[in-house]
C-alpha cells in the first residue's frame, strides 16, 4: 500500500493556523448568548430545570450527530467497519470525571448566584484561567512563559473592571463567594481532564458522555428540589432548545474541539471575552451604555490575550500539538504515526 504524503503548501499552513482561531471565535459568538436565553428561561423554570433541560436535549443532539457519523463512515468506507474495542477503565474513569465536574461546575455556580451578587460571583469566576494554569503547571508539567503569565493576569484583572461598578454596589456574602470560586475549580478542572482524553477520544464522543452523565446525575436532582420540570409554552421550549443547539452542542462543542490544538490554560483566558462580547452586543442592539470600566476592562482583556498568544508554547495543547482539520471533530480518535512536523 502506497504511503501516503503529507506535505503542507504556504496558503494551506495559513489557513491551518487561522482556522483553529476562526472556530473559537464562533464558539465564543454562541456562548455570548447564553445569558439572554437563561434571562428568557428562568421566567418559565428555575435556572437547575433549565440546565437540566438544557442537558438531555443536547445529549440528543450529539446521540444523533454520533449515529449519523457512524452511519455514514460505514457508507463511504470501502473496508467494513471493526468493532469498537472496549475502552480501558481509566479511560472510563476519566470521561466520568468530565461529567461530574461540569454538573458541579454548573450548580455551584447557579447556587452562588442565589447566595452572592451577581458582580461577585462573575469576579470570582474570572479566576478559572488561573485554576486551570495552575493545574495544568501542577498536575500536568505544563509549562507556561512569563509573557502568558503577564497576559493572563492583565486579562483576569480586565475582566473584573468589566463588573467592577456592579462589584461596588454588590453585597458581599462570605458562602456565595466561597462557592463561587468553588465552580471555578470545577470549571478548570473540566478543561484540564478534556485535555488530558482529548488524543483518547474524538470530539463527539467526549460530548456525548459528558453531556449524557451529567443528564444522569441531575435526574435525582431536579425530581427531588424541582416542582415544574420542563417549559409550559412554545416560547420556554424554543429558549431551552436554542440553549442546548446553539450554547452547548455548538459553543460548547467547539470549546471542546479546540482543546486538541489550544492548551487549555489559553482557552480558559479566552472565555474571558465573554463578558465584553455581550456588554459590546448590548451597546449595538440595546444602545446601553460602555462604562469607562468596561472599556478599560476590555483594553485589559485584549492586552492580556495579546501577551499571551506571543507564548506559542503556552498557547499550544500539550497533548496533541499538531493542528488539526474540522473533519476531526466527528471521527474516531487516530492513532499517532512517527511523522513530525516542524514548528
Amino acid at each position: 500500500m502506497a504511503e501516503t504524503q503529507l506535505s503542507l503548501t504556504p496558503e494551506n499552513d495559513k489557513t491551518s493556523k487561522i482556522l483553529p482561531i476562526i472556530i473559537v471565535i464562533i464558539a465564543l459568538l454562541a456562548l455570548s448568548s447564553t445569558a439572554i436565553f437563561i434571562k428568557v428561561a428562568v421566567r418559565e423554570m428555575s435556572a437547575v430545570a433549565t440546565f437540566f433541560n438544557r442537558l438531555w436535549i443536547a445529549t440528543i443532539i450529539f446521540g444523533l450527530w454520533n449515529g449519523i457519523n457512524q452511519v455514514r463512515t460505514q457508507i463511504t468506507e470501502d473496508k467494513p467497519v471493526l468493532p469498537q474495542q472496549p475502552y480501558p477503565i481509566k479511560e472510563i474513569a476519566l470521561l466520568i470525571a468530565v461529567g461530574l465536574v461540569h454538573v458541579l461546575g454548573r450548580l455551584s455556580w447557579t447556587w452562588a448566584l442565589t447566595q452572592t451578587g451577581a458582580a461577585n460571583a462573575n469576579a470570582l469566576g474570572s479566576l478559572n484561567p488561573l485554576f486551570t494554569t495552575l493545574g495544568g503547571w501542577l498536575f500536568f508539567n505544563q509549562i507556561f512563559g512569563r509573557k502568558f503569565i503577564i497576559g493572563l493576569f492583565l486579562a483576569i484583572i480586565g475582566a473584573i473592571a468589566v463588573g467592577f461598578e456592579d462589584l461596588l454596589r454588590s453585597n458581599n456574602n462570605i458562602t456565595g463567594d466561597a462557592v463561587a470560586l468553588t465552580s471555578s475549580i470545577f470549571y478548570a478542572a473540566n478543561f484540564l481532564l478534556i485535555e488530558q482524553i482529548g488524543n483518547k477520544f474524538s470530539t463527539i464522543t467526549i460530548l456525548l458522555w459528558r453531556c449524557a452523565i451529567a443528564t444522569s446525575l441531575m435526574i435525582p436532582i431536579v425530581l427531588i428540589l424541582e416542582k415544574q420540570i420542563f417549559p409550559v409554552t412554545l416560547s420556554g421550549w424554543l429558549v431551552v432548545f436554542a440553549l442546548a443547539a446553539i450554547c452547548e452542542a455548538l459553543g460548547h462543542g467547539l470549546i471542546v474541539y479546540s482543546l486538541k490544538n489550544f492548551s487549555s490554560g489559553f482557552i480558559s483566558l479566552l472565555l474571558l471575552l465573554n463578558p465584553v462580547i455581550v456588554a459590546i452586543l448590548a451597546w449595538i442592539l440595546f444602545s446601553e451604555n460602555l462604562s469607562i470600566f468596561n472599556l478599560l476592562g476590555l483594553a485589559l482583556i485584549l492586552g492580556g490575550i495579546y501577551l499571551a498568544i506571543s507564548n506559542k508554547e503556552a498557547v499550544q495543547s500539550k497533548i496533541n500539538p499538531q493542528i488539526q482539520s474540522p473533519a476531526e471533530i466527528d471521527s474516531s480518535p487516530v492513532p499517532q504515526n512517527n511523522t513530525n512536523l516542524k514548528k
